[in-house]
């Protein structure tokens, strides 16, 4: 199946440490769609989106028509990309990619939109940061499969109204709270992608080790599926870099002595965080007490983008229980303390100062 990449796709923002970033790195790209899966089937994890999914396309196959429009959100990572190119493989349509961003003109959307065929897939990336102007065009091709060009200026200004082919636009979102309501009631279907579970990550990691023809046992694998932030795009690239270890220092043998380290080697601790991650908490900690702080102060006091702090580095520290957010600001847990080699004495004191 024909997939066009459009070439207006907009760079990401380089995070602190590619290692351990969910965004897609450009370096990673052809290995991540080499992992990619192709079906429902061979899509791991998700089972609930997997399963409505299923029936909803199977549904559109009957009808022979095309799928309504679906809005995928979640952190990065976790395979909206993917899931818009197993749902055109599973249409039997082509796939064209934009982002939000790469549309910067009225002009740039109509030239999309009238080339796409029947039943051909739309897939919009970082959908939230659209341009307004960008979205009113939209969607009147969303719900009419028309698109109203105005032109002229002025009392002589006229609208034109072209008719389109019937397509599908899958948005994905990091943000679905920045996502404007109007845009948002015009996808049929809207679909949350959470963290996976170690299980998840294990069988994945085992998919992709199958892929790359590597001979490795199931528990060297697990020691990766730990370490990998339960997003499936850092699993797959750290199972890169071990793999480029094994081939330098081991003959090509990934065994769990290997595994570990290699994982050392790259500073990611048995919970999967890094460097920056021990360097945020520690500075909560023993700078503020523990807190709590607000983001701008902790953002100032590690020298990281409030940015990065919020959409790269928080995330999974709530999700594993070592942050929380309180209305006044972010405070460190029990859990971050003795992860840090605090103990609950030494965390007393520290508050008591």
């Amino acid at each position: 199946m024909e997939q066009e990449e459009n070439p207006q796709v907009a760079d990401l923002e380089t995070p602190t440490d590619p290692i351990i970033a969910p965004e897609e790195q450009e370096a990673d790209r052809g290995f991540d769609v080499a992992l990619r899966p192709k079906s429902l089937d061979d899509f791991i994890g998700q089972a609930k989106v997997k399963e409505n999914l299923s029936i909803f396309l199977e549904a559109a196959r009957g009808r022979e028509e095309a799928c309504e429009h679906v809005l995928l959100y979640g952190p990065p990572g976790l395979g909206k990309t993917t899931l818009a190119h197993v749902i055109a493989n599973e249409m039997d349509a082509q796939v064209k990619i934009t982002s939000g961003p790469a549309l910067e003109r009225i002009g740039d959307l109509a030239a999309i939109l009238t080339n796409l065929d029947d039943g051909d897939i739309l897939f919009i990336d970082e959908i939230h940061r659209m341009n307004r102007s960008i979205e009113e065009v939209l969607y009147p091709a969303m719900e009419d499969y028309a698109l109203d060009i105005i032109i002229g200026k002025g009392p002589t200004a006229r609208t034109l109204r072209l008719d389109l082919k019937r397509f599908t636009v899958i948005g994905a979102t990091t943000r679905l709270s920045m996502v404007s309501a109007p845009l948002r009631d015009r996808f049929g279907a809207v679909f949350h992608l959470d963290f996976y579970g170690s299980e998840e990550m294990a069988l994945i990691l085992n998919r992709s080790a199958r892929l790359l023809e590597l001979s490795v046992d199931p528990k060297p694998l697990e020691l990766i599926a730990r370490r990998s932030r339960r997003t499936p795009r850092i699993g797959n690239r750290l199972l890169k870099r071990v793999r480029d270890y094994a081939q330098v220092k081991a003959n090509n043998v990934m065994s769990e002595e290997i595994v570990e380290c290699a994982l050392e080697s790259l500073e990611i601790d048995p919970l999967g965080l890094d460097k920056t991650d021990r360097r945020t908490l520690r500075i909560l900690i023993e700078k503020f007490n523990g807190g709590p702080v607000g983001l701008t102060t902790l953002a100032a006091a590690s020298a990281e983008e409030i940015d990065t702090l919020e959409e790269v580095i928080e995330p999974f520290l709530l999700q594993e229980g070592l942050l929380a957010r309180t209305p006044r600001g972010r405070v460190a847990t029990d859990a971050a303390y003795l992860h840090l080699g605090f103990t609950p004495v030494e965390k007393q004191d520290t508050l008591e100062l």
